[in-house]
Parts: C-alpha cells; sequence; structure tokens
C-alpha cells in the first residue's frame, strides 16, 4: 500500500470535505483516516490516503489538488507517507 497525507487548511465554507473527497473518489484514491476541526471559523483537516490504486500520476494529483483548494479558497497540501516521516521525524 502506498499512502499519502493531505492536509486542507483555509476559511470555513460549506463543501469542502465533499469536493476533496469526491476529487479523491473520481481519482480511486481511497481514505484510510480523515480528522477535520473547525476552530474560530478556520477548518482544518488532515487525511491520510492510499493511493495505490489511482488513476492519475502522483505529480498530477498533486496539481489538481492544489487548483481545487484555490477554486474553494483552501490551501491542500498534499505528501508521500515518506516523506512526510522524514520532515516530521525527531
Amino acid at each position: 500500500m502506498k499512502k499519502a497525507i493531505i492536509t486542507v487548511v483555509g476559511k470555513d465554507t460549506v463543501g469542502i470535505i465533499a469536493r476533496v473527497c469526491t476529487y479523491l473518489a473520481e481519482s480511486r484514491v481511497n481514505i484510510l483516516d480523515i480528522s477535520q476541526t473547525i476552530v474560530q471559523g478556520y477548518f482544518n483537516m488532515m487525511m491520510i490516503v492510499d493511493i495505490s490504486n489511482m488513476t492519475s500520476q502522483y505529480g498530477d494529483m498533486v496539481d489538481a489538488l492544489e487548483r481545487l483548494g484555490g477554486d474553494i479558497g483552501v490551501a491542500v497540501k498534499c505528501q508521500k507517507e515518506e516523506i512526510f516521516d522524514q520532515m516530521h521525524r525527531i
């Protein structure tokens, strides 16, 4: 299984989760775990996803998620699990 970490941060609006999850489902990316909070009007979501069966190239997915975030007014970032782990290793 290949995993990636997706983070979404920005002002809370209706439909953020729906738009991101719809894109992932259409791309055959499986959500393994999801956590989201809203603090004083700011939305924060972190997802762990399985990218083993995705229908596009990884780089194309990263670009599409960033564009999607721009469309809905949030920042969407995606990192492969190995890179995320190395960046946050103590």
